[in-house]
């Protein structure tokens, strides 16, 4: 099949294909134009089933001036030659843009006589499509044929036919470049960037492999197509609108920019892509590039971190961020909350001690606990390593809030058991309400936190509502924080010491280090205003490896001076166990000091022995196998079970002022201490008792066998000056009670 590109006469050779099958060049009779070879179309026979699908023909052909012509869905066609001279010769159906299309070739009085109309194959319809070359010359035909006759033939077919026409042109004319064409076009084909470019009607003119296998399309299949096949539908009106524009002349606004867009793959599917548009004019008008990304994976992963983001990775709770857009949206409508802020304690130190594996088993299981005890609408957050939060929506009320955290407190009245590990864990709760106590969610988190320091201040295991008093009181620590930062540059701090005393002999035993602050402006402090701010602040750790040094130092200074040897006892800040550290400092005090083990013991108060793990026990074991004491301060005042006397490697224990207080009045008092007298003497501990002020108190201590007290009956804490005199004198009475022995 031959459309006359020359004239009638023009000579053809042909080349035949089955359907469907590859192109099989027949070389031409004789060769008039240099055109491109057969090796040099790679995309014929995609082009020619295109051509074919369009026009819905079973037979298609590409013929070139100079007698090469391409053939699928036909074995053969005889006397090719005289077909083409005949349809070429005769003017009718020849439309005004050059195109040939005939109806019912036995309508047509000339090609009705032609062998291929009256004989095999039986033609009865025709159409051929003109390939006019940038300079107005013909090059060719794209032909389709079919053997039943049409009555009509539409105009969306005969303007594809067209668009796959120019193809055609663009490809013969770009490849009659040469070698650099070779080059451009395996490059565009290989590479793994989707590429396509469309013409400026919207028709698909190049789409190279790696774009045909992103959007899922046969080899070829995408030639020919509107660019609007891979474009949503709801989208459909500005990308016309854009391309309008681009053909009138505009400039494409998205000219050199990267966007974010979605593209439709062959079976409908969509997928988010990053496009990158660029456009050029040639002789064949405007023409669009794209290279196409599919974003698939990287929007995945964006939604990865947005979820990380607002998701702790660990537990899979909710994260702070999800918390403050929780209550910015309560806010924000008007609505009311109640946030509560739980501090957990024990949490941190099965990290570190036991790994994060146990840890977060532990969370997990304590969270499942909590879940359990909040209703259904509440939402539980996890704010940092060792800070849960809660959010109550709808209420703010405190009578709620209360009953919330009571039931939040509950969790944790028994060990959760992780392996073979039973862990215990306790809480502290503060709570705010919102919008009560805030106008901005940070705000209302803010009141929370104060609560829940308030809350640990007082002993931890309760709970905490926010009070405006709180605000100001928090301000105030701040600024006595800076007041103490600067007194601790200027050397303000010092220790005073005060007694303890051996009943039986009336002699100085040992002394308990306190701390005193010498403010220019108020004069002596008493720790009672300042050491919970210094506790619950990052001087803890300064001031208290301070401490240790300076007790050791004034020691060493007392026995340099001839006074007689004995322990000082020094208080603990919780921080300097949790450092890890405190076995290395206190041995280097005692070295660099020139000191015994011996002359130091170490204080460890009720609060921070509700937390025994192994990473605080065994810097205090290895102090105690030393030779260091380790006493246990304010035992019974507080949540201390007696199972923890044989955790903690004690050598001392001390009991409260506020049982020797009323050991003469309440029977309560004086059993305690009779019953701590008797654990300590089974435990084979030194017992102290503190806060002795009277001879009655020291007669009825006396009586139920404790041997060591301290208090203000046998001195208060004593400059080290004073100290020392005192200590000259009780050695001095000491000395002479010996001579009065031995002289009797």
């Amino acid at each position: 099949m031959l459309d006359d590109a020359s004239g009638p006469g023009c000579s053809a050779g042909r080349m035949t294909t089955k359907a469907c099958g590859s192109p099989q060049r027949q070389e031409p009779d004789h060769a008039s134009v240099a055109m491109p070879a057969a090796a040099d179309m790679p995309h014929v026979d995609r082009l020619l089933g295109l051509a074919a699908d369009i026009a819905d023909a079973p037979i298609a052909a590409l013929s070139l001036v100079g007698g090469r012509q391409w053939l699928k869905g036909c074995s053969a066609l005889p006397d090719i030659d005289g077909f083409a001279q005949a349809l070429g010769s005769c003017p009718r159906g020849l439309e005004l843009d050059g195109a040939v299309i005939v109806h019912d070739t036995l309508a047509d009085p000339v090609r009705s006589t032609h062998r291929l109309v009256s004989g095999e194959p039986s033609l009865r319809f025709y159409v051929g499509i003109p390939l006019i070359g940038q300079k107005g010359d013909i090059l060719g035909w794209v032909s389709v044929a079919d053997r039943a006759a049409r009555g009509v033939f539409s105009g969306r077919a005969r303007a594809r036919l067209n668009r796959v026409a120019r193809i055609v042109v663009e490809i013969l004319e770009a490849e009659g470049r040469g070698a650099f064409y070779d080059q451009a076009h395996g490059f565009l084909s290989s590479t793994q960037s989707p590429l396509l470019i469309s013409d400026g009607v919207g028709a698909i003119t190049f789409a190279n492999p790696a774009c045909e296998r992103m959007l899922g399309y046969q080899p070829g299949a995408m030639l020919g197509l509107n660019v609007r096949a891979i474009v949503p539908a709801r989208f459909h009106g500005p990308h016309t609108a854009g391309m309008a524009a681009m053909v009138a002349g505009g400039t494409p606004r998205l000219a050199g920019k990267t966007v974010e867009v979605t593209a439709v793959k062959r079976d409908g599917a969509e997928i988010p892509v990053e496009l990158s548009l660029s456009s050029w004019r040639s002789s064949a008008g405007i023409a669009i590039g794209a290279t196409i990304r599919d974003i698939s994976e990287r929007r995945s992963r964006d939604a990865r971190l947005l979820r990380l983001a607002h998701q702790d990775p660990r537990s899979g709770l909710p994260n702070r961020n999800r918390v403050i857009e929780e209550l910015t949206a309560i806010q924000a409508s008007g609505g009311e909350a109640t946030a509560l802020v739980l501090g957990i304690e024990g949490l941190r130190g099965a990290n570190d001690n036991l790994g994060h594996a146990i840890g977060d088993a532990l969370l997990e299981a304590l969270c499942v606990r909590l879940t359990a005890r909040l209703d259904p609408g509440a939402l539980l957050a996890r704010l940092h390593s060792d800070e849960l939060a809660v959010i109550l929506r709808g209420q703010a009320d405190p009578a709620a809030a209360q009953d919330c955290a009571q039931a939040l407190v509950s969790a944790f009245a028994e060990p959760i058991q992780v392996g073979d590990h039973p862990l215990h864990v306790g809480v502290a709760i503060g709570a705010a309400l919102a919008p009560i106590h805030g106008s901005d969610p940070e705000e209302v988190l803010a009141s929370a936190d104060l609560a829940l320091d308030r809350a640990r201040r007082d002993g931890g295991r309760c709970f905490r509502l926010f009070e405006p008093a709180m605000r100001s009181a928090e301000a105030a620590r701040r600024s006595l924080l800076d007041r103490l930062r600067i007194a601790v540059e200027r050397q303000e701090l010092e220790l005073h010491y005060q007694p303890q005393v051996d009943l039986e002999t009336g002699r100085i035993c040992g002394c308990e280090a306190l701390m005193r602050w010498r403010d220019p402006e108020r004069g002596l402090v008493m720790p009672g205003e300042f050491l919970s701010a210094i506790e619950s602040s990052v001087l803890a750790l300064s001031i208290g490896w301070w401490t240790i040094d300076e007790a050791c130092r004034q020691t060493a200074a007392w026995r340099a001076a001839g006074l007689p040897a004995m322990p000082v006892a020094v208080n603990l800040f919780a921080a300097q166990l949790r450092a890890g550290t405190l076995e290395e400092v206190v041995k280097d005090a005692l070295d660099r000091h020139g000191l015994a083990p011996k002359d130091i013991e170490i204080e460890v108060t009720e609060t921070i022995a509700l937390r025994p793990d192994d990473h605080m026990l065994r810097p205090l074991r290895n102090l105690n196998d030393s030779g260091v004491g380790i006493a246990f301060d304010d035992f019974g005042t507080g949540f201390a079970s007696l199972s923890m006397l044989k955790s903690f490697p004690l050598t001392k224990l001390k009991i409260d002022r506020s049982f020797v207080r009323d050991i003469l009045t309440d029977p309560f008092d004086a059993a305690i201490v009779k019953g701590l007298l008797d654990i300590g003497r089974g435990l084979g501990l030194h017992v102290i008792a503190e806060g002795i002020e009277t001879a009655e108190q020291e007669a009825a201590l006396l009586a139920m066998g404790c041997r060591l007290v301290q208090g203000f009956r046998y001195g208060k804490g004593l400059e080290p000056a004073e100290f020392a005199n005192r200590l000259a004198v009780d050695q001095t009475a000491s000395a002479s009670k010996r001579t009065l022995r031995r002289a009797s």
